[in-house]
Protein backbone atom coordinates (compact mmCIF):
# COMPACT_ATOMS: atom_id res chain seq x y z
CA UNK A 1 0.00 0.00 0.00
CA UNK A 2 2.79 2.44 0.90
CA UNK A 3 6.03 3.17 -0.89
CA UNK A 4 9.42 3.06 0.80
CA UNK A 5 9.11 6.64 2.06
CA UNK A 6 5.92 5.93 3.97
CA UNK A 7 6.56 2.37 5.17
CA UNK A 8 5.51 1.84 8.77
CA UNK A 9 7.92 2.03 11.63
CA UNK A 10 8.21 -1.12 13.73
CA UNK A 11 5.26 -1.10 16.16
CA UNK A 12 5.67 -1.22 19.90
CA UNK A 13 4.56 -4.41 21.65
CA UNK A 14 2.84 -4.42 25.00
CA UNK A 15 4.12 -6.92 27.60
CA UNK A 16 0.81 -8.83 27.87
CA UNK A 17 1.08 -9.58 24.12
CA UNK A 18 -2.58 -10.61 23.92
CA UNK A 19 -4.54 -8.82 21.20
CA UNK A 20 -7.89 -7.61 22.48
CA UNK A 21 -8.81 -5.84 19.26
CA UNK A 22 -7.69 -6.63 15.71
CA UNK A 23 -8.31 -4.56 12.59
CA UNK A 24 -7.75 -6.36 9.29
CA UNK A 25 -7.90 -4.73 5.86
CA UNK A 26 -10.40 -2.06 6.95
CA UNK A 27 -11.88 0.18 4.26
CA UNK A 28 -14.60 2.81 4.56
CA UNK A 29 -16.04 5.24 2.02
CA UNK A 30 -18.31 8.26 2.43
CA UNK A 31 -20.02 9.89 -0.53
CA UNK A 32 -17.72 8.11 -2.93
CA UNK A 33 -14.49 9.12 -1.17
CA UNK A 34 -12.16 6.73 0.67
CA UNK A 35 -11.98 7.64 4.35
CA UNK A 36 -10.14 4.53 5.60
CA UNK A 37 -7.76 2.69 3.28
CA UNK A 38 -6.88 -0.94 3.98
CA UNK A 39 -6.01 -0.42 7.66
CA UNK A 40 -4.55 -3.32 9.64
CA UNK A 41 -3.27 -3.29 13.23
CA UNK A 42 -3.95 -4.84 16.62
CA UNK A 43 -3.89 -3.55 20.16
CA UNK A 44 -3.00 -5.39 23.33
CA UNK A 45 -4.85 -5.92 26.57
CA UNK A 46 -4.01 -3.03 28.91
CA UNK A 47 -2.40 -0.87 26.23
CA UNK A 48 -2.69 2.92 25.93
CA UNK A 49 -2.87 3.62 22.19
CA UNK A 50 -3.05 7.14 20.74
CA UNK A 51 -4.39 7.93 17.27
CA UNK A 52 -2.76 11.06 15.87
CA UNK A 53 -3.38 12.89 12.63
CA UNK A 54 -4.77 16.06 11.09
CA UNK A 55 -8.48 16.73 10.72
CA UNK A 56 -9.91 14.47 8.05
CA UNK A 57 -7.30 11.76 8.60
CA UNK A 58 -10.00 9.21 9.49
CA UNK A 59 -9.53 8.97 13.27
CA UNK A 60 -13.19 9.45 14.21
CA UNK A 61 -14.38 7.09 11.47
CA UNK A 62 -11.94 4.44 12.69
CA UNK A 63 -13.18 4.76 16.26
CA UNK A 64 -16.80 4.56 15.13
CA UNK A 65 -16.04 1.40 13.15
CA UNK A 66 -14.20 -0.17 16.10
CA UNK A 67 -17.16 0.66 18.36
CA UNK A 68 -19.61 -0.92 15.93
CA UNK A 69 -21.36 2.43 15.32
CA UNK A 70 -20.41 2.39 11.62
CA UNK A 71 -20.00 -0.68 9.43
CA UNK A 72 -16.86 -0.94 7.26
CA UNK A 73 -17.23 -1.39 3.52
CA UNK A 74 -14.50 -4.05 3.53
CA UNK A 75 -12.27 -5.73 6.08
CA UNK A 76 -12.92 -7.04 9.57
CA UNK A 77 -12.63 -5.88 13.17
CA UNK A 78 -12.34 -8.52 15.89
CA UNK A 79 -12.92 -7.92 19.62
CA UNK A 80 -11.64 -10.78 21.78
CA UNK A 81 -11.72 -12.97 18.69
CA UNK A 82 -15.31 -12.17 17.61
CA UNK A 83 -16.25 -9.91 14.71
CA UNK A 84 -17.56 -6.62 16.09
CA UNK A 85 -20.64 -6.84 13.86
CA UNK A 86 -21.51 -10.22 15.40
CA UNK A 87 -21.09 -9.32 19.06
CA UNK A 88 -23.93 -10.16 21.42
CA UNK A 89 -25.25 -7.63 23.89
CA UNK A 90 -23.05 -8.79 26.77
CA UNK A 91 -19.91 -8.64 24.63
CA UNK A 92 -20.81 -5.29 23.08
CA UNK A 93 -21.14 -3.76 26.54
CA UNK A 94 -17.44 -4.51 27.06
CA UNK A 95 -16.66 -1.77 24.53
CA UNK A 96 -17.22 1.73 25.96
CA UNK A 97 -17.04 4.98 24.02
CA UNK A 98 -16.16 8.45 25.33
CA UNK A 99 -17.04 11.34 23.01
CA UNK A 100 -15.60 14.84 22.60
CA UNK A 101 -18.88 16.55 23.52
CA UNK A 102 -19.51 14.42 26.65
CA UNK A 103 -23.07 13.39 25.58
CA UNK A 104 -24.47 13.93 29.06
CA UNK A 105 -28.08 14.83 29.90
CA UNK A 106 -27.63 18.25 31.45
CA UNK A 107 -30.77 18.27 33.60
CA UNK A 108 -29.83 14.98 35.26
CA UNK A 109 -27.37 14.57 38.10
CA UNK A 110 -23.88 13.26 37.64
CA UNK A 111 -25.01 10.02 39.30
CA UNK A 112 -27.98 9.56 36.96
CA UNK A 113 -25.73 10.13 33.95
CA UNK A 114 -23.32 7.47 35.18
CA UNK A 115 -26.21 5.07 35.71
CA UNK A 116 -26.83 5.32 31.97
CA UNK A 117 -23.80 3.08 31.66
CA UNK A 118 -25.88 0.32 33.28
CA UNK A 119 -28.79 0.52 30.82
CA UNK A 120 -27.60 -2.50 28.87
CA UNK A 121 -27.48 -4.53 32.08
CA UNK A 122 -31.11 -4.06 33.17
CA UNK A 123 -34.50 -4.78 31.55
CA UNK A 124 -35.63 -2.02 29.20
CA UNK A 125 -38.61 -1.03 31.35
CA UNK A 126 -36.42 -0.54 34.41
CA UNK A 127 -34.00 1.61 32.46
CA UNK A 128 -36.85 3.70 31.04
CA UNK A 129 -38.25 4.29 34.53
CA UNK A 130 -34.73 4.67 35.95
CA UNK A 131 -35.39 1.92 38.49
CA UNK A 132 -31.85 0.78 39.07
CA UNK A 133 -30.90 -1.73 41.73
CA UNK A 134 -28.97 -0.87 44.86
CA UNK A 135 -25.99 -2.71 43.38
CA UNK A 136 -26.13 -0.59 40.22
CA UNK A 137 -26.29 2.61 42.25
CA UNK A 138 -23.37 1.55 44.42
CA UNK A 139 -21.36 0.73 41.30
CA UNK A 140 -22.17 4.15 39.80
CA UNK A 141 -21.03 5.83 43.01
CA UNK A 142 -17.83 3.78 42.94
CA UNK A 143 -17.22 4.94 39.36
CA UNK A 144 -17.73 8.58 40.35
CA UNK A 145 -15.32 8.06 43.22
CA UNK A 146 -12.86 6.52 40.76
CA UNK A 147 -12.84 9.73 38.71
CA UNK A 148 -12.72 11.99 41.78
CA UNK A 149 -16.29 13.32 41.62
CA UNK A 150 -18.12 11.44 44.38
CA UNK A 151 -18.87 14.70 46.20
CA UNK A 152 -20.68 16.00 43.10
CA UNK A 153 -22.85 12.91 42.57
CA UNK A 154 -26.13 14.82 43.02
CA UNK A 155 -25.10 17.93 41.09
CA UNK A 156 -26.72 18.64 37.72
CA UNK A 157 -24.41 17.78 34.86
CA UNK A 158 -24.93 21.14 33.13
CA UNK A 159 -23.50 22.96 36.16
CA UNK A 160 -20.18 21.12 35.99
CA UNK A 161 -17.06 22.37 34.27
CA UNK A 162 -15.99 20.85 30.96
CA UNK A 163 -13.30 18.77 32.63
CA UNK A 164 -15.74 17.53 35.26
CA UNK A 165 -18.31 16.62 32.61
CA UNK A 166 -15.74 14.59 30.72
CA UNK A 167 -14.84 12.76 33.92
CA UNK A 168 -18.54 11.97 34.42
CA UNK A 169 -18.54 10.58 30.87
CA UNK A 170 -15.55 8.40 31.77
CA UNK A 171 -17.33 7.22 34.93
CA UNK A 172 -20.33 6.31 32.76
CA UNK A 173 -18.00 4.29 30.54
CA UNK A 174 -16.54 2.53 33.59
CA UNK A 175 -20.05 1.63 34.74
CA UNK A 176 -20.27 -0.65 31.70
CA UNK A 177 -17.40 -2.72 33.15
CA UNK A 178 -15.53 -2.43 29.84
CA UNK A 179 -12.49 -4.26 28.56
CA UNK A 180 -11.73 -1.37 26.20
CA UNK A 181 -12.49 2.37 26.12
CA UNK A 182 -12.55 4.17 22.77
CA UNK A 183 -12.13 7.90 23.34
CA UNK A 184 -12.77 10.23 20.39
CA UNK A 185 -10.94 13.54 20.92
CA UNK A 186 -11.86 13.54 24.64
CA UNK A 187 -9.78 16.64 25.44
CA UNK A 188 -10.34 18.71 22.29
CA UNK A 189 -12.81 21.08 23.96
CA UNK A 190 -10.92 21.34 27.26
CA UNK A 191 -8.25 23.74 28.47
CA UNK A 192 -4.72 22.26 28.62
CA UNK A 193 -4.79 21.53 32.36
CA UNK A 194 -8.22 19.90 32.29
CA UNK A 195 -7.14 17.92 29.24
CA UNK A 196 -4.01 16.72 30.99
CA UNK A 197 -6.09 15.67 34.00
CA UNK A 198 -8.52 13.68 31.85
CA UNK A 199 -5.69 11.88 30.05
CA UNK A 200 -3.96 11.16 33.36
CA UNK A 201 -7.20 9.57 34.54
CA UNK A 202 -7.47 7.42 31.40
CA UNK A 203 -3.84 6.39 31.82
CA UNK A 204 -4.47 5.42 35.43
CA UNK A 205 -7.52 3.36 34.43
CA UNK A 206 -5.43 1.62 31.80
CA UNK A 207 -2.59 0.85 34.20
CA UNK A 208 -4.50 -0.02 37.36
CA UNK A 209 -7.71 -1.51 35.95
CA UNK A 210 -6.16 -3.26 32.94
CA UNK A 211 -8.60 -1.56 30.56
CA UNK A 212 -7.28 -0.98 27.04
CA UNK A 213 -7.67 2.67 25.99
CA UNK A 214 -7.59 3.89 22.39
CA UNK A 215 -7.71 7.67 22.23
CA UNK A 216 -7.69 10.02 19.23
CA UNK A 217 -5.79 13.25 19.85
CA UNK A 218 -4.47 16.34 18.11
CA UNK A 219 -1.94 17.27 20.80
CA UNK A 220 1.45 15.66 20.15
CA UNK A 221 2.81 16.41 23.62
CA UNK A 222 -0.19 14.78 25.28
CA UNK A 223 0.19 11.69 23.08
CA UNK A 224 3.90 11.32 23.80
CA UNK A 225 3.44 11.61 27.56
CA UNK A 226 0.26 9.54 27.80
CA UNK A 227 0.47 6.68 25.33
CA UNK A 228 2.45 3.46 25.10
CA UNK A 229 2.13 3.52 21.35
CA UNK A 230 1.09 5.96 18.63
CA UNK A 231 -0.63 5.29 15.31
CA UNK A 232 -0.16 8.25 12.97
CA UNK A 233 -2.87 8.66 10.34
CA UNK A 234 -3.08 10.80 7.21
CA UNK A 235 -5.67 10.69 4.42
CA UNK A 236 -7.14 7.44 5.69
CA UNK A 237 -3.81 5.61 5.89
CA UNK A 238 -1.70 4.54 8.86
CA UNK A 239 1.61 6.21 8.12
CA UNK A 240 3.45 5.35 11.35
CA UNK A 241 3.02 2.77 14.11
CA UNK A 242 5.61 3.47 16.77
CA UNK A 243 6.32 3.41 20.50
CA UNK A 244 5.44 6.79 22.02
CA UNK A 245 8.99 7.24 23.27
CA UNK A 246 10.22 7.06 19.67
CA UNK A 247 7.75 9.62 18.32
CA UNK A 248 9.82 12.68 17.44
CA UNK A 249 9.62 15.63 15.05
CA UNK A 250 10.96 13.56 12.17
CA UNK A 251 8.17 11.03 12.64
CA UNK A 252 5.52 13.73 13.03
CA UNK A 253 6.52 15.27 9.70
CA UNK A 254 5.36 12.06 8.04
CA UNK A 255 1.86 12.70 9.37
CA UNK A 256 1.49 16.47 9.41
CA UNK A 257 4.11 17.72 6.97
CA UNK A 258 4.95 21.30 7.89
CA UNK A 259 1.64 21.80 9.71
CA UNK A 260 2.70 20.24 13.03
CA UNK A 261 0.24 21.27 15.79
CA UNK A 262 1.40 23.60 18.54
CA UNK A 263 1.98 22.17 22.05
CA UNK A 264 -1.22 21.96 24.09
CA UNK A 265 -0.06 24.67 26.50
CA UNK A 266 0.17 27.08 23.57
CA UNK A 267 -3.31 26.36 22.21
Amino acid sequence: MHDSQTARLVPARFPDDRAILEVRGLNKRYLGSSVLRDLSFETMQGECLALLGPSGAGKTTLIRCMAGLDAPDAGQIFFNGTRVGELGGAQRRRIAVVFQQFNLIGRLSALDNVLAGRLGHVPAWRGLLRRFSREDRLLALECLDRVGLLSLAQQRADTLSGGQQQRVAIARALAQRPDIILADEPVASLDPQSGANVLALLHDICRNDGVTVICSLHQLDFARSWADRILGMAAGNIEVDVAAKDFDRHVSLRIYGSGIPKPAAAI
